[in-house]
């Protein structure tokens, strides 16, 4: 039974990659419609005139994490070998559903390259997960962190992904530092207030404050052992992936275009925030953690759209970013309805911790 608790974390890392991969293979999740041809032409389909080795590197790394993490998460109830066997079967299968579903959308063409190259990422990763996944086992080094440093339970690995989601919602070009659950786009709701060059620089200060102080609490709030360098990992984890997104979508000259005046003090003021923060009881935390929650979400609702980002956005050619910058913007949209039901369901019995 340790042994399987142990894995547990696997298991659920699975099961949201899957859910990912998913939401992105069919996003837009519109216009679905029967082409009229047979669903399982492209099996036979020729090689296509025009590719690119980006495009064979995407598709077999996408499924690479799925299948290092299936075989730490069936190793439980298989041998080793048949582990990697039945991570292989089911990627393979995952891949060719969504192959064949992407026949039914008009903006997705489905392709026999993609099948291959994605069952030639789960195989890598089923491969890698036999040799190192052992790191998920009751005696791995992953294992042996996560109960020194995070919560027990469901709660903790809810806590862990949450982080990791974080993250992911800045791998977006769209959007301002740090905003999320802006419902505007999804509800066709205009933008209150008019653009100024001051206005949106306060703006963005306060969203990017809130959000370090938001993310930064709740991830405190998932700590068994107090940290302040796991807290300042993350806050340099949010600022690396704003910068490998806007290196990917820009180039790399255009790596910190995001870091303005206004999301730099907005950083620094947020940081400091923080560190008096974790000094308060765990009580006054989830409420301090939730009020900025509350108060980014409802700024990033009332920022008034940059015209000059917005230039710079429509000369952005998303290309084989485009589905995977759908994923993001779900992500995004969702993450602070997930991290508030978070802080509410957050234990009054854990032991009392020192505060640093």
């Amino acid at each position: 039974m340790a042994e399987r608790d142990a894995y547990r974390l696997a298991r659920t890392l699975a099961l949201v990659y899957a859910l990912l991969i998913i939401y992105a293979s069919l996003h837009p999740l519109a216009g679905w419609r029967i082409a009229g041809t047979p669903m399982l032409d492209f099996l036979g389909a020729p090689w296509p005139r025009y590719f690119t080795r980006f495009d064979l590197m995407v598709n077999v790394s996408a499924y690479l994490p799925l299948g290092f993490l299936l075989v730490p998460a069936l190793e439980t109830r298989l041998k080793r070998g048949w582990a990697v066997l039945a991570s292989f079967a089911l990627g393979a299968a995952l891949s060719f559903a969504m192959e064949v579903l992407q026949g039914l959308l008009p903006t997705r063409v489905p392709s026999n390259v993609d099948w291959g190259c994605n069952m030639t990422g789960t195989l890598l990763g089923a491969l890698a997960g036999a040799r190192w996944g052992r790191i998920f086992a009751d005696r791995g080094w992953l294992s042996r962190w996560r109960r020194r440093r995070i919560v027990r339970g469901r709660r903790g690995d809810f806590g862990l992904i949450l982080m990791g989601a974080w993250l992911l919602t800045q791998l977006s070009p769209e959007g301002v530092f740090l905003g999320t659950g802006d419902l505007r786009s999804l509800l066709a709701l205009p933008t209150p207030l008019d653009y100024s060059a001051r206005g949106f620089l306060v703006i963005e200060m306060a969203i990017a404050a809130c959000g370090v102080l938001a993310a930064g609490s709740i991830a405190w709030q998932n700590l068994r052992e107090p940290s302040p360098w796991l807290l300042g990992l993350l806050i340099t984890l949010v600022i690396g992936a704003r910068s490998l997104s806007a290196a990917l979508y820009t180039g790399e000259d255009g790596a910190l275009h995001w870091l303005t005046p206004g999301n730099l003090y907005g950083l620094a003021i947020g940081t400091m925030g923080l560190i008096l923060a974790v000094r308060l009881p765990d009580w006054s935390q989830r409420i301090l953690a939730g009020s900025a929650l509350l108060a980014a979400t409802a700024l990033a609702n009332l920022l008034p759209e940059n015209p000059y980002a917005r230039t710079a956005l429509n000369a952005w050619n998303a290309g084989q970013f485009l589905n995977f910058n759908g994923l993001t913007r779900l992500i995004s949209l969702l993450w602070p309805f997930a991290a508030l039901a978070f802080l509410m369901t957050a234990s009054s019995s854990r032991p009392i911790r020192p505060a640093h």
